[in-house]
């Protein structure tokens, strides 16, 4: 089974670190593909950011000519593209922020997202509540943090720890990581929380898998039906 994650920026390092964090999940036999958009933000911060990922991402996946690929997984935690990813391509796509979701509304009555700033806190409640798992949701909370301070582990555990308190004493019960660039730090945060803390990138993987050993895509009767055939211009006349 080949797996395709694809990052919502254009960060390599990001994506690379995104891919050990898949890797690690994958079960045996699974092999993971990362991919970067050749253009876009370097990092999604904000609406105008998330709306050129997902375009970027589209663009990707559209001209896409590596081995072929069993499902999607798009790690970028409340960005948009999702729909229409499910439209564009013929197998599985798991979004990293409700599939995070899903698992943490197995875990506990409530849960909530520890997200990098709080300018994301809109986006990613929209997103939770298009996926059908806003209602369980306590609180987003923000870090204070950039996409791209996330490389220094110990201010983001430090940050996440002060994050997390709000919220749970919002409510939750179980935590998600709120961005693709946390992958790995649940273990550390979850043993010193003593709570669940729920990875996407993980929960995604794990999702995408079990969609292809079940034999189960996206739908094609009504919502993510296949694109009407007409003209469209990617990118610029040469692209």
């Amino acid at each position: 089974m080949r797996i395709v994650v694809t990052n919502c920026n254009t960060t390599q390092e990001m994506t690379e670190e995104i891919v050990r964090g898949a890797r690690a999940a994958a079960g045996p036999g699974t092999t993971v593909t990362g991919l970067t958009p050749a253009w876009g933000p370097a990092s999604a911060e904000g609406w105008l950011d998330s709306y050129l990922s997902a375009a970027a991402v589209l663009d990707t996946l559209r001209t896409y000519d590596g081995p072929p690929y069993d499902a999607v997984v798009m790690a970028g935690f409340g960005e948009h593209g999702r729909e229409g990813v499910r439209e564009l391509v013929d197998v599985p796509v798991v979004d990293i922020t409700e599939a995070a979701a899903h698992l943490a509304c197995l875990l506990g009555r409530r849960y909530g997202v520890v997200t990098t700033l709080e300018r994301s806190r809109g986006q990613i409640e929209d997103s939770l509540e298009t996926a059908g798992v806003a209602r369980n949701c306590a609180a987003v909370v923000g870090t204070g943090l950039n996409v791209l301070d996330l490389g220094d582990d110990e201010r983001t555990e430090t940050a996440f720890l002060a994050a997390a308190e709000r919220a749970c004493a919002a409510g939750a019960e179980v935590l998600v990581l709120g961005c693709a660039g946390m992958t790995g730090l649940q273990r550390v945060v979850g043993e010193k929380l003593g709570l669940p803390v729920v990875d996407g990138v993980a929960a995604a993987v794990k999702l995408a898998e079990s969609l292809v050993v079940l034999g189960l895509t996206t739908s094609r009767a009504g919502s993510y039906a296949e694109p009407l055939p007409k003209r469209r211009v990617w990118g610029g006349p040469n692209r």
